[in-house]
């Protein structure tokens, strides 16, 4: 009766949540019968053992700190594209650099870099590259360079294995053998990813293909076809960007926005169809995006590649890492007077400003793509279940926490299986729990028996999974080598809600 009632309390007080989480009322999956010796059962843990200092508000899963308005009194940067090297092959150079930036006029604060002092240049790929990059750590700890949703070998993906000591560097070399899509890049050093993301290391990637370019789609980088990375940030009373103090177990979430690493952002546009390519590179936020006129958009994208057709929508919601490619006609828009693109609860974002000028009239196909489910993966049994499940620093995958020496499930190269993603309720209900596969783009089979919607059926690396819900998944991997999968709040993939797969 204790936890019960200590539970209550720190409900009734209103300790804040980590993602827009929704709680389950529905407790089934609580059979710890086949718990081995030794694994974690952190639903049957006392409440009084947790440190409670560490919890700062990510037990009740229900409400998270508002997000500021958008002033929109800055233009939107937008990341500039690196120039290749062609220095003895080399196509990239990219540097993992730590600096100041003046986030707020005239206060500078200590930040993180990819080629300059905060975020990064986006990398640009076609399709059958063969690609070099010189990869410098100039930061003073080490740090690693991974490939968000790039399908390489795994002793190129920068997992906590390929870490990069202060002042080393390596090259590395691989063939862009996927579609076209909006990948990113980002650290992951096991134990300071959630640090050095919020600092400011995250980039972009495009990758183009012949077909991509003869779509007709918005492709007029910075002018009507915009990366958007959303990262939510908490200042302390001097303006600086302070992660030790802004930071939660549970996730860590601000209540400042940054877009491309811009306060008080606006987007100037035309009259005419503007690409949006949307990151959720946050640490724990979920965004649900909209329009505030309530017009609708169309997505036309997922992480991993084009859909089959455009989805009109009216929203769409991103957990972190998560991307999607939309178009919003702002030829068609009646009242553009103070649009913007604003959250679930009504927070301005982005401020749009639309000019009278007319830009290019051009129709988005209706077919994208040829994207399928093959009918025997459909019915192919379940060889990979991973169960989900904890909070704070005492998250788990399968009841354990990561091990570098551990490897935790094995697959054949080029062979298609099928995973279960099952994100297991905790006593105060659960939250949402992003959760990626390195190394590989997947295709949704279905949501607790269900198939997924229009607009999740494409490639993704990285999938939303809500409380007591069982997600089917045809994984499959090009390269041979051992990669992680994890949940993609940071911090909890920092305390070890991460596994390995060897891939042979």
């Amino acid at each position: 009766m204790k936890k019960i009632a200590l539970a209550s309390m720190i409900i009734s007080v209103g300790i804040l949540g980590a993602c827009s989480q929704e709680k389950s009322d529905n407790m089934k999956g609580m059979d710890h019968s086949n718990m081995k010796m030794g694994e974690m059962d952190h639903s049957s843990m006392d409440m009084k053992d947790m440190d409670h200092d560490k919890m700062k508000g990510h037990m009740s899963h229900d409400k998270v700190i508002s997000l500021n308005d958008s002033t929109g009194e800055n233009e939107l940067k937008v990341p500039t594209l690196l120039a290749r090297d062609h220095e003895k092959g080399i196509v990239y150079t990219v540097k993992a650099q730590k600096g100041k930036t003046e986030i707020f006029d005239g206060t500078e604060s200590e930040t993180y870099g990819y080629n300059g002092m905060f975020l990064g240049p986006v990398l640009r790929f076609e399709k059958g590259d063969k690609v070099k990059i010189r990869t410098i750590n100039e930061l003073d700890e080490p740090t690693t360079f991974h490939w968000h949703g790039l399908e390489v070998s795994a002793d190129v993906d920068g997992g906590p294995h390929d870490v990069l000591k202060p002042g080393e560097e390596k090259v590395l070399e691989f063939e862009v053998t996927q579609e076209a899509s909006t990948l990113w890049f980002h650290p992951h050093p096991h134990g300071k990813t959630s640090e050095q993301v919020y600092k400011g290391l995250a980039g972009l990637i495009y990758i183009e293909d012949d077909h991509s370019k003869g779509l007709g789609l918005p492709n007029d980088y910075g002018k009507n076809d915009f990366p958007l990375i959303f990262q939510d940030k908490t200042f302390d009373s001097k303006k600086q960007l302070n992660y030790s103090a802004a930071k939660n177990e549970d996730g860590t979430i601000g209540d400042t926005l940054l877009i491309n690493g811009t306060l008080n952002p606006k987007l100037t546009v035309n009259k005419e169809k503007v690409r949006l390519r949307l990151l959720n590179g946050s640490n724990a936020r979920n965004y649900t995006f909209k329009l505030n006129s309530g017009d609708s958009f169309l997505q036309i994208a997922t992480d991993g590649g084009f859909l089959n057709e455009p989805v009109p929508l009216q929203e769409i919601t991103l957990t972190p890492s998560e991307r999607a490619e939309i178009i919003v006609d702002f030829s068609s828009i009646k009242k553009v007077n103070n649009l913007a693109l604003i959250n679930e609860d009504g927070a301005v974002l982005l401020p749009f400003e639309v000019t009278d000028q007319n830009g290019v009239n051009r129709k988005i196909p209706e077919k994208l793509n040829d994207f399928s489910l093959e009918d025997n993966v459909m019915h192919l049994p379940v060889t990979k279940k991973v169960e989900l499940f904890g909070m704070m620093d005492m998250v788990t995958i399968n009841g354990k926490k990561f091990d570098p020496e551990r490897i935790d499930f094995t697959q054949k190269q080029g062979d298609t299986e099928v995973w279960e993603i099952y994100n297991k309720p905790d006593m105060m209900g659960g939250m949402i729990h992003p959760f990626h596969i390195h190394g590989a783009q997947f295709k949704i089979i279905s949501r607790d028996g269900k198939d997924p919607s229009k607009n999740e059926r494409g490639w993704k690396d990285s999938i939303s999974v809500k409380p007591d819900e069982k997600v089917k998944i045809a994984v499959q991997f090009k390269h041979k080598g051992v990669y992680m999968f994890h949940c993609h709040i940071l911090e909890h993939e920092d305390n070890g809600m991460m596994g390995q797969i060897k891939v042979e």
